[in-house]
């Protein structure tokens, strides 16, 4: 076959608009196709011109990559890449590289017509999601076979200090090229110093990607670096879009903390994937619940410090399944954004129970991250609206375990909540670092006392005297005060000295499936609960 027809198989198998050759010193030797409209120059201007002065600098280090790891017969790319500016806007392209046999080393580019780029060089976790669950949505729809690699660089900081900053810059910069070289799309990020993910295409194993990398870093990896990474199928079995997209964002957060699983090199990849299943498992397995309302409601007593520790409420607990904590259901719900669905299935539940029990007073708990949605204040505004008799008798925690991004909207729907009649609370105050801007920004009815400043309160110290100038606080401002974690007399003598209003805690009484009156129980240690709450979601 002749050179002229390598190259026309070349452009016919890329589908290109542009096909470009690019010649081992480095300059455009081949130019054949629509340049013009892709580049803003005519194919006479193209030809001849070095390959640098074509491509954005800020693309170099990955289209070198894309080059140096080409092998004859293999295909490289797509990865979107900006050109060189020409006066006419910027432009981009998708360009996919192909090495020819016997055409003395020149790299085919091909480049078809793409969007001007928004991100150069690495993406950061939040565009990285965007831009997976783009590529995951299209896959879906086409049938392309890609994966998620994760690439954890053992060794990669003592390495950056042993060289030294100027050269760790170098290092750092060869290693992104080399990681968006490998990607679909140049969809590849870091997630923390030695911590990377990449979209590619399925078909390698995932210790090629590791191999891949320290040939093109040319170094002496054995002394140095120790990378391992794994593959997560991008096509999961049985899995919506959105729910394979939030189990390989859960997965990603796990990996940001954690780092790969501690298994054995080459078990890697079925360690993860099968973490992933399992998540989308768990994911299925908790939609079923909140959609059957296949959970139970437990009510703890809270009572009146100032009337003789009388009854003033009881607050609403879910359980799911056992009477085991529902930490983990609740930690997933939040991370997969589920925790609406759930949060308006325990207020439809509450209402209920309202309703059947006119004399019962209950309070639900709410998400930071529901609080602020607008579908969820719709539903409850409707609730309410059919179920008038109910409103006063409803009272809001909102929760501080998943960050509130607009409190000018929370505090917007909290009124909305007032308006209606029902109290709201602030939960677990002194949990969160956020504790003092919220009780700044949101118009709230009570504060609860987050139970770790409790425990300790009888023997006095810190612990009583940050109490006491909180009570005093909510008290210029009009807001009630709860204890949480009362466990034991001496306790609710030292919270009632402070000035606390409310107080709950297992000293009244566990959690039960009916509202019951508070009654003095001996101490006993409660189920294992969520950092920053205590007897809220359990």
């Amino acid at each position: 076959m002749s050179l002229a027809s390598h190259r026309l198989l070349g452009f016919a198998f890329a589908s290109a608009d542009l096909l470009l050759e690019v010649a081992t010193n480095g300059t455009i030797s081949v130019a054949i196709g629509a340049s013009e409209a892709i580049s803003g120059a005519p194919e006479t201007v193209v030809n001849g011109r070095p390959w640098r002065e074509f491509i954005d600098a800020r693309d170099w280090s990955m289209v070198q990559a894309l080059f140096d790891g080409s092998t004859p017969g293999r295909r490289g790319g797509p990865v979107v890449v900006s050109l060189a500016a020409t006066g006419r806007g910027p432009r981009a392209a998708a360009l996919s590289t192909f090495c020819l046999p016997g055409n003395d080393g020149a790299i085919s580019c091909a480049l078809t017509r793409a969007a001007p780029k928004t991100v150069h060089g690495l993406h950061d976790k939040a565009s990285f999601e965007a831009v997976t669950t783009s590529l995951f949505e299209s896959a879906q729809q086409t049938g392309l076979d890609l994966e998620l690699a994760l690439v954890e660089m053992g060794g990669l900081a003592a390495l950056r200090a042993k060289v030294g900053p100027e050269a760790a810059k170098t290092l750092d910069d060869r290693l992104s090229g080399i990681l968006l070289a490998q990607s679909y799309g140049g969809a590849a990020a870091q997630l923390a110093d030695d911590r990377f993910a990449l979209v590619r295409q399925h078909g390698e194993p995932a210790d090629g990607v590791t191999k891949r990398i320290l040939g093109l870093l040319a170094l002496a990896a054995e002394d140095s670096l120790a990378p391992q990474a794994s593959a997560i199928p991008l096509r999961v079995d049985a899995a919506s879009p959105g729910q394979a997209i939030r189990a390989i964002r859960y997965s990603l957060d796990t990996f940001i903390r954690d780092g790969l699983p501690g298994v054995p090199p080459g078990t890697l990849d079925d360690a993860v994937t099968q973490s992933v299943k399992r998540t989308l498992s768990e994911v299925s397995v908790l939609q079923k619940a909140l959609n059957g309302r296949d959970f139970r409601l437990i009510y703890q007593p809270v009572v009146d410090l100032k009337a003789n520790s009388k009854l003033h409420h009881h607050e609403v607990l879910v359980r799911f399944g056992d009477d085991a904590s529902p930490f983990p259901m609740i930690r997933m719900a939040e991370e997969l954004d589920l925790i609406q669905l759930l949060d308006i299935a325990v207020v439809e539940r509450t209402v209920q129970k309202l309703m059947t029990d006119t004399s019962a007073r209950l309070a639900v708990n709410v998400s930071g991250r529901t609080i602020v949605n607008v579908e969820f204040m719709g539903a409850v505004k409707r609730l309410l609206a059919a179920h008038p008799a109910a409103k006063k008798r409803l009272m809001f925690e909102l929760t501080e375990s998943s960050a509130i991004d607009d409190l000018g909207q929370a505090d917007r729907h909290l009124q909305m909540l007032r308006a209606e009649g029902c109290l709201v609370c602030l939960d677990d105050f002194g949990a969160g670092a956020a504790s003092l801007a919220y009780l700044q920004h949101l118009s709230l009815d009570i504060v609860k006392i987050d139970g770790r400043y409790i425990r300790d309160i009888e023997h006095g110290g810190r612990q009583s005297t940050f109490i006491r100038h909180l009570v005093n606080m909510c008290g210029e401002m009009g807001v009630k005060t709860v204890a949480e974690m009362v466990e034991s007399a001496e306790a609710e003598d030292a919270v009632r000295k402070a000035g606390v209003d409310y107080a709950q805690g297992w000293l009244y009484g566990p959690g039960t499936d009916t509202p019951q009156a508070p009654i003095n129980l001996a101490p006993t240690r409660p189920a294992a609960r969520r950092v920053g709450s205590v007897d809220s979601w359990g």
